[in-house]
């Protein structure tokens, strides 16, 4: 079966643009004094205890990162963690992350070959310097949806359909690259391609593969690059 053809090309960042989500908490748990099942542990009981996941309420806005320290803090052993001197809890967290920048060359190439490039990413507020440190955002994206700026995250349907809004294109004409399948399952409810990322080779090899199926992307077969 062909596919409709694909215009817009759009990415998950972390997890996909960046290294793995466990490198990044097994680095900040060492800085931390603890080991990642304790963090873990402690965000599943905050949750439990103010009824939301407060990485989730980070994410939209609803609180700020010193209500994510406090909420993790309170729910830590007698003593708790040992952030390092002068560091933020996103300057902690980011010390242990850095960015995929095979992956990132691969979608700027999609994006010279009249593929149109976005971001959709659950994202906090007090991070914007640090994410768009460890990626060329503002060269690659033409489109970038952040649940810290929206109030909604994914996998919520409303930011999908804000992403869908902004490019002015239907579902079935994008295909979306997330490491999460909880966050691909409604952009596929909905009709878009997706791709699990889960290293560079198999997702460039998938996106790749999609691509061709589809043909052309409408600005490159008409012509307007």
């Amino acid at each position: 079966m062909v596919l409709k053809r694909i215009e817009a090309v759009v990415c998950d960042y972390g997890g996909v643009l960046t290294n793995p989500l466990i490198e990044t908490l097994e680095h900040f748990a060492g800085a931390a004094g603890l080991t990642p099942d304790a963090i873990l542990t402690a965000m599943g009981a905050a949750a439990e205890r103010n009824g939301a996941d407060p990485m989730a309420l980070l994410e939209v806005g609803a609180i700020t990162e010193a209500d994510l320290v406090s909420q993790i803090t309170a729910e830590l052993p007698e003593g708790g963690w040992a952030l390092p001197e002068g560091r933020t809890f996103g300057e902690a967290w980011f010390a242990g992350r850095t960015g995929n920048r095979e992956f990132a060359e691969f979608l700027g190439r999609l994006g010279g070959d009249g593929y149109r490039i976005a971001l959709l990413t659950n994202n906090v507020i007090e991070w914007e310097e640090l994410w768009r440190a460890t990626v060329p955002a503002d060269d690659l994206f033409e489109v970038v949806v952040n649940s810290a700026h929206e109030g909604v995250r994914k996998p919520d349907a409303e930011i999908y359909e804000r992403l869908l809004a902004r490019l002015d294109l239907t579902p079935d004409r994008c295909l979306f690259v997330d490491d999460l399948e909880a966050n691909l399952e409604p952009a596929a409810r909905m009709g878009m391609a997706t791709v699990r990322f889960r290293d560079n080779a198999q997702a460039i090899a998938d996106v790749t593969a999609l691509l061709d199926a589809a043909g052309e992307p409408r600005r490159a077969a008409e012509g307007v690059l």
